[in-house]
């Protein structure tokens, strides 16, 4: 086994080696995505060619520069605008669909790397992709389930939240201290919901590598005792991923505006923050099992001693 896999990481350690592996096998990993959801951004920018979106930079109405690089974000070109606007929308809605069933495949395929590259194992990109699609019908399942799961636990309470809070605000006339308390509630409410989801997201990990699907039971043994580190190492990797798009986002929106091509640049990045966290999430998910197998090793060593 990899040395650098063999033994459980800290907090900060995991960052490090995420960073590592993310550059030193950048071209494989990188490639991973590219070849999945590569040939889908490039169908929708040709989408929003036909559809009569200016390829280079797009500028809406407005008395202003700023203006009208704003107003090409909301449609607002010509009189013809909204209509060629709408076409775009819908090629840009299809091309989502058709990258949610694809993007789940890219990322359980940085995985099978991740785990040949534990067992010191060759591996081609040709070769886990090819296992990650043998694994589609269980990771697409599992990952609707839980979608289900986050509907059922974040919509359906907030509704709830909302509707009362509306009512007590109707009929008792609250003060600060209801406003206060509520933002608390939702506070506590957000964290809850965040750890709970931490503690299952990784059955991903368990349907793609491990033949365990839906795996929800799985992650939440592994990540036993290791909930909130798990959760505030999601959080930082949201962090660098909301900077990085937002970013790049900015920047070129200014100089180029809703183009074609700043579509195709905001989706190169999207490829790459895409890839960042996929090899994130598998190192925090090998170490998982390294810690948990290491523990499974651990008790069958003293249930042994124990017969003797």
């Amino acid at each position: 086994m990899n040395a650098k896999f063999s033994k459980p990481k800290g907090f900060g350690e995991i960052l490090d080696h995420t960073f590592r592996l993310s550059k030193n096998r950048f071209k494989d990993f990188f490639l991973i995505f590219l070849i999945l959801l590569g040939p889908v951004y490039l169908l929708q920018a040709l989408i929003e060619l036909a559809a009569g979106v200016s390829f280079f930079r797009t500028v809406g109405t407005g008395e202003t520069w700023f203006d009208g690089i704003v107003n090409s974000f909301s449609g607002e070109f010509t009189e013809e605008g909204p209509e060629v606007n709408l076409v775009a929308e819908l090629g840009t809605g299809l091309i989502g669909l058709i990258s949610i069933i694809l993007a789940p495949i890219a990322q359980a395929a940085i995985l099978f790397a991740l785990n040949h590259m534990r067992k010191n194992e060759e591996f081609s990109v040709k070769l886990v992709i090819k296992e990650a699609f043998s694994r589609f019908w269980p990771i697409i399942g599992s990952s609707l389930l839980f979608g289900v799961i986050i509907f059922g636990i974040v919509f359906v309470p907030i509704f709830i939240f909302g509707f009362a809070g509306l009512f007590g605000a109707v009929l008792l006339e609250p003060g600060v201290g209801f406003v206060v308390a509520g933002i608390v509630l939702v506070l506590a409410f957000a964290v809850a919901v965040a750890y709970f989801l931490t503690r299952w997201s990784f059955y991903f990990g368990a349907a793609a590598i491990e033949n365990d699907a839906p795996g929800l039971g799985r992650s939440w043994r592994l990540t036993k005792k290791r909930g909130w580190v798990l959760l505030l190492l999601f959080i930082v990797f949201g962090l660098i991923v909301g900077i990085v798009s937002s970013v790049f986002e900015l920047t070129f929106g200014l100089v180029l505006g809703n183009s074609v091509l700043y579509g195709m640049i905001v989706n190169v990045v999207s490829l790459f923050t895409s890839m960042l966290f996929a090899v994130g999430f598998g190192v925090m998910f090998l170490d998982l099992k390294t810690r948990h197998d290491a523990d499974d090793l651990n008790e069958m060593i003293d249930d042994y001693n124990t017969i003797q």
